[in-house]
């Protein structure tokens, strides 16, 4: 088969999944995004799938986010990785939505760049709610203090959190994790009267159970794409 061809079909099942996930705990299928993540893949793969109707794309490094807006500008596109300083002003007029805050430095970059701009920058907090060592990202017992924090400053708007679950190969490990992401969001709720609609979370191996805790975005690469590297 050719890669449109395969691509139609990946998309097709992803999408049928997520729509069943959204069943079987009485969720509107409407309700969740599917982020298609090209971080492994070439720009013209990207484009295919643009033209088969998904167009929020996530970009994990902002050289690659650099030349796939170029080569699809229909996208709307949305950062996943480490974002550095010195790249702020050439990326973030090209992202729909920052889902990796995980520092109050970034915090204070994306704000101040906004406040230049005059225009907020929509972002996430990235929340360590599998404690690894390895992985970036607020602790949970800082997000009320950091979101306060992010709710103050006027060059960013705070739409929701994030998290990665730990690697398994049962994706019932990762429940807990996303579980965990979500009352941290409805308690943030309860207390800043903000409908912080966003709970990115989810990726190829655990994002039915993602969705089923919750999840509005999910990140999905390897299933789409794995073997595609081009056109």
């Amino acid at each position: 088969m050719d890669t449109r061809t395969i691509l139609a079909e990946r998309l097709t099942t992803v999408c049928g999944r997520i729509a069943g996930a959204c069943r079987r705990v009485g969720r509107d299928p409407s309700s969740v995004t599917l982020i298609a993540v090209t971080k492994t893949t070439s720009p013209e793969v990207a484009a295919i799938v643009a033209e088969l109707g998904t167009l929020d794309m996530g970009e994990s490094r902002p050289q690659e986010l650099w030349k796939k807006a170029v080569a699809v500008p229909t996208a709307r596109w949305h950062f996943i990785g480490h974002l550095q300083r010195n790249k702020l002003d050439r990326t973030l007029p090209l992202v729909t939505l920052m889902h990796s805050v995980d520092s109050e430095r970034v915090l204070e970059s994306l704000a101040e760049f906004g406040s230049k701009r005059g225009v907020p920058v929509p972002m996430l907090l990235e929340v360590n709610c599998s404690r690894e060592a390895a992985k970036g990202g607020f602790s949970p017992d800082a997000v009320p203090a950091v979101s306060d924090k992010a709710l103050s400053l006027t060059g960013v708007t705070l739409r929701g959190l994030m998290t990665m679950a730990a690697y398994s190969d049962n994706p019932e490990d990762a429940r807990p994790t996303f579980a965990e992401l979500r009352q941290l969001r409805d308690a943030l709720r309860l207390r800043t009267g903000l409908a912080l609609p966003e709970l990115s979370m989810g990726m190829s191996g655990d994002f039915e159970v993602a969705v089923e805790e919750g999840a509005t975005l999910v990140r999905i690469g390897t299933t789409l794409f794995e073997g595609l590297g081009t056109a």
